[in-house]
């Protein structure tokens, strides 16, 4: 924390023990206006998701207790959290979550926070996947019992997740369609370990694999010299390839915000000098797989849509490749079918 940060925090902690006795709703307006003050985007939604952490309450309650009083027992605590994200740590790291497809995410700072545009990948899955396996379309809820292959005579996509990280596209797309079988990899064994917990909070863990590797290298078809304890992952056949992988040109990322260029992992930020070097490092590889898959869908960054969609449509594979724009309107997505 810089010498100003620690000196205004000092200032917030005394100007909040001078205003005692506090309601919660005060406590919450103070850290407002402090974080805005020093420059915290949405002051007022942080501080209302720390005061809900802190307090172990949820929103509706939190505004049905907003004139109650705030428990001095807990001012030292409330001190400290609005310290940490006013020196720019991620809210989201500070409480340990983050709400992605409608399901919350443990997330540490070994991964990236899920994003609200990732969720439109997700989507753009779901209905890609749907379409060419009608039959393996079972939800969550809806009686299947979760093995692989359960009543559709095994005839199920095999989708890959590669830098799952948080694991929330690979997560979400095996709690919410449990016929699928799910693969998700990442380099980082800090990152699966978060994955892994959060397969096992949704009740996916028994239908996914985990592995750790190099964007499709673990999957690439075995060399006669390999030892065949890599099982099933070494050749395994994907029909569907998924990935949201480092963008972020290397120049870039100094002039990314304070909370992603000092918190986030570098490793799931840098995508090399243009940002692209992941997507031809994976095109590069796909001839190593047992067969190409049949659906590719990609996150990308900011004007990298085009490029990547024409890598996609050179190689020949696949018979349509669309461009999926996010909620700012930004070509964020590229997804290619083979019907």
């Amino acid at each position: 924390m810089t010498g100003r940060s620690m000196n205004s925090t000092g200032r917030f902690g005394d100007e909040l023990e001078a205003r005692l006795p506090l309601t919660i709703g005060e406590a919450c307006l103070q850290a407002s206006l402090f974080l805005e003050a020093e420059g915290v985007g949405e002051p007022r939604s942080n501080a209302e998701l720390l005061l809900m952490h802190l307090l172990g309450l949820e929103r509706a309650e939190l505004l049905r207790d907003l004139r109650d009083p705030f428990p001095q027992a807990e001012l030292e605590s409330w001190k400290q959290l609005i310290a940490r994200k006013a020196a720019g740590e991620p809210v989201q790291y500070i409480i340990g979550e983050q709400w992605f497809y409608g399901l919350p995410y443990t997330v540490t700072p070994a991964v990236l926070v899920p994003r609200p545009e990732t969720e439109l990948l997700v989507e753009a899955v779901f209905a890609a996947v749907d379409r060419l396996w009608p039959q393996a379309q079972a939800t969550a809820g809806s009686g299947a019992d979760g093995s692989v292959g359960a009543g559709v005579g095994g005839d199920v996509p095999t989708v890959v997740d590669v830098g799952t990280g948080s694991g929330a596209i690979g997560v979400t797309l095996a709690a919410l369609r449990p016929l699928w079988r799910v693969c998700a990899s990442d380099l980082s064994p800090d990152a699966l370990a978060v994955a892994r917990s959060n397969a096992a909070r949704h009740g996916a863990a028994a239908r996914m694999t985990f592995v750790q590797g190099d964007l499709l290298g673990p999957f690439a078809m075995p060399r006669p010299e390999q030892d065949a304890a890599a099982g099933q992952i070494a050749g395994l056949r994907i029909d569907v390839l998924v990935s949201n992988p480092p963008y972020i040109p290397a120049g870039d990322i100094p002039a990314l915000q304070p909370e992603v260029r000092d918190h986030e992992p570098r490793l799931a930020l840098d995508g090399g000098d243009d940002g692209l070097t992941p997507y031809r490092r994976m095109m590069e590889q796909l001839p190593q797989l047992a067969a190409l898959p049949r659906i590719v869908a990609f996150e990308l960054g900011l004007g990298q849509a085009d490029a990547v969609a024409e890598m996609l449509r050179q190689y020949g594979a696949w018979s349509e490749v669309s461009i999926i724009p996010d909620y700012a309107g930004i070509d964020r997505h590229v997804i290619a079918i083979q019907s």
